[in-house]
Formats: structure tokens, sequence, C-alpha cells
């Protein structure tokens, strides 16, 4: 089976890069919901569908969706997938990755029928570029796609409404998009965009949840005034104020296990060499898997703002971004992940997803999992991503020793009679 494997990654690569050239710039990639690039896309993915046996439909929110059938024409299903989209100046696998090895699978199945259906799901908007909002595909799958989502507009003042019809699409078949009753669990392969695998040496990760993440911004206020000729002791200088915090911050996330916090952007007015700095604007990004760490963090950390505040003599204003909870993934699933891992000789490692991800919006109806592909370098977001083809190799065995043990669970036929 490797070395069939191992052919078939090498061409789930070779498809990646293929798709790469569908894109709104030249010379790097940026495919925002429903551009016209999407419509190569879909071409390309859809006619590897439909020569695995699959078929294929173009939901109204502009999700791509390939039905194979299982082995009774009533069988419930499950859903394998990921994001068709990108970041602007992207790299050739973030979100595609797990929708071409989802198409390889149906592949290497070769006609062969399991007591359950698949369907792979390439969504048409993850990142939150073009609308400044994410998981606009998925959300029109667990029915919250909404009115206020549908009146967004982009920089060019379309609307996601506009955009769809603009795509030949109708926005009022939405609630078409809901996933059916039938449903059993929804699965994703994705790079892991960080180096945790590949410092651990292993080609293969089983998310067990997606975490919290809170982001902020911060401004401290104070006086500006000539940096010649104020004495230390009778500054107001926010710019310090905020370095200190900073510092803190980090100090702050290397002492609680598995807690992440960023200060990613900072900006200090008026913004001379020679003037103290009346304002600085700082932003904060935290994230842990569970919501009660993040949240204690969090508020930790507007504490320590408030003090350095008031003891250099400054005012405080901040306000919550983005207040997102985490996501645990579904216990069963990520068992049978770890074992299917196993089973291709490597040795599975649980890992948190720092990062936000279609299958946390999947898991408010269906069971959810992922599996996570060593990302070299711990690059995404970046033309330099890449993947290995052996890990390719691996995660392709993986997704169909999953598929067979899922097919002979007594506890996944149970799910099914209840479905």
């Amino acid at each position: 089976m490797m070395g069939n494997a191992k052919s078939r990654a090498e061409e789930v690569i070779a498809r990646c890069k293929q798709l790469a050239d569908f894109s709104e710039d030249r010379g790097s990639i940026r495919r925002t919901f429903l551009s016209p690039p999407m419509h190569d896309c879909h071409r390309e993915i859809i006619r590897w569908l439909v020569a695995s046996g699959a078929r294929v439909a173009v939901d109204a929110a502009g999700n791509l969706r390939g039905f194979y059938p299982g082995a009774q024409a009533d069988a419930p299903r499950i859903l394998l997938g990921s994001h068709l989209d990108t970041v602007p100046n992207a790299g050739a696998y973030d979100g595609i990755l797990g929708v071409v090895i989802a198409v390889a699978l149906l592949e290497s199945l070769e006609g062969r029928r399991l007591p359950f259906a698949i369907e792979v799901a390439g969504f048409s908007e993850e990142e939150g570029v073009r609308f400044g909002t994410p998981f606009i595909g998925s959300r029109a799958l667990v029915g919250t796609l909404d009115e206020k989502l549908l009146n967004r507009e982009d920089a060019n003042g379309i609307s996601v409404r506009e955009a769809i019809r603009n795509f030949g699409l109708n926005p009022a078949d939405i609630p078409h998009a809901v996933l059916s009753e039938e449903a059993l669990a929804y699965l994703e392969f994705h790079i892991e965009q960080g180096p945790v695998l590949e410092s651990l040496g292993r080609p293969l990760g089983a998310v067990e949840a997606i975490a919290a993440q809170t982001r902020m911004e911060f401004v401290f206020l104070g006086r500006a005034n000539h940096a010649g000729t104020t004495p230390m002791h009778l500054r107001h200088d926010a710019l310090a104020a905020a370095a200190e915090w900073i510092v803190a911050v980090e100090r702050t996330a290397n002492s609680h296990p598995g807690l992440i916090a960023t200060v990613g952007k900072i900006e200090a007015k008026p913004g001379a060499t020679n003037v103290i700095a009346a304002e600085a604007r700082v932003t904060l990004d935290v994230r842990h898997k569970s919501n009660e760490v993040r949240d204690g963090a969090a508020d930790g950390l507007i504490r320590m703002a408030e003090e350095i505040a008031a003891r250099r003599g400054l005012s405080l204003d901040q306000r919550i971004l983005l207040s997102q909870r985490g996501v645990p993934m579904d216990p069963f699933l990520v068992e049978q992940i770890q074992e299917a891992i196993r089973s291709t000789g490597s040795q599975p490692h649980r890992m948190t997803s720092g990062a936000g991800h279609d299958a946390m919006i999947l898991a408010e109806q269906v069971p959810a999992a992922m599996i996570f592909l060593r990302s070299p370098g711990g690059i995404s977001h970046d033309p330099t991503e890449s993947v290995e083809v052996e890990d390719v190799a691996k995660a392709l065995e993986c997704g169909l020793h999953l598929l067979d043990q899922l097919a002979n669970s007594s506890e996944f036929q149970k799910r099914m009679c209840r479905a």
C-alpha cells in the first residue's frame, strides 16, 4: 500500500500546485470568497470527483460538494473537507490540501462501497479575507449564514448576497445547503501551520481541541512632551507603559502550560523621535484549549494593564475584538484517528489547534475531528508553505485505515442506526 500511497501523494501535491495557479493576483496566490478564480478551482475538482464516482453540486453559498454513495441507497454519510479560499500571498496547501486528500481517498476506494456514504466539501470561505468575517462556507451548512452576514460588504461595496449572485448562484437557496440529519461526522485533514509535529519528528497529529481565542485592543493614554527637556520621573510615557505590559504578557504565557499570548501590533503617537508618546495602541491575542484558562489569563492581563497605567499616571481604554470559545473534538473520533495513525507505523500526537478551522463550525451540528500534517519549518500563510510527500502518503494511509475502522466499528454502526 505504501508505494501506491506515495504515488497518490505525489499526485495530491501536484494537484495542489495546479490549483494554486487559480489566483486573483499575478505571481502570488490569493483566492477569496467566490472570486472568479474559484470557478477554475471548482472545474478541476469537479473533474476529479466525477471520475471517482461522485455526484457533484455547488450549493448556494458556493461550497463545492461531491457525494460518493454508500453500500445502501439510504446510507447515512460522513463529510470530508476543508476550505478552497486563501489569504493574500498564500501558500499552496492551507485548506486546499484537505480537499484534495479527500478526493484522493475517494479515488483510492476504486468504486468500493462502505456502509456509509462520503460527502466531500470544499468550503467557499474560511479565512475571512474578503468580508472581514470567517467561515461563510461552513456556516451555511450549520444554518448560521444569516441576513446580517449576507448584507456585509467588501471593500468595493459588494455584499455577500451580491457576490453569491455574481457567481451565478441564488441566495434564496441557502437553506438547502444545511446538513441533512443523516450526517454522521466531519473529518478534516489540514497542515498544522506550526512547528510542533516537526519538533517531535512525527508526520501526523490528532487534534483533540480547537483553542479558545480572545482578541483585544488596548490604548495606553499618557501625555506628549519634549523628549529632551522632560525629566524621567515627570513623564507619562504611554509607550513605556505598553512596553512594560508586553513583557508581562510574555511572562504570563510562559508561566501557564499550553497558553499562547501575543502582542502582534503596536502604534505610538505622535510617533516622533524627540517626543514622548502620548498614546500607545496595542493588540492582544490569547489562546488556550480551555475556555476557563483563556478567560482567566485575559482577565489577569487586563488587570496588569490597568495597574501599569495607574502607577504611571496614565489612563487605559480597552475593547474586545473577538471572543471565540474553544471547541473540543469528538473523543471517539479522536481515538479512531490515533488508532489509524498507529496503523501507518507512526506514533500519534494529541494536540490543540491554535488556529480556527471549519471543523469548529461543523462541530456545532455533528461530531467533528481533525488530522494535522507536519508543516516543514512550521510555515503557513506564506509562499514557502510546504508539505513532505512521505507525510501526505501517511495521511492517505491514515485516511483509508480510518474509513475502514469506522465501517467496522460497532460504536459507529450504532450512530448510523440513530441517523
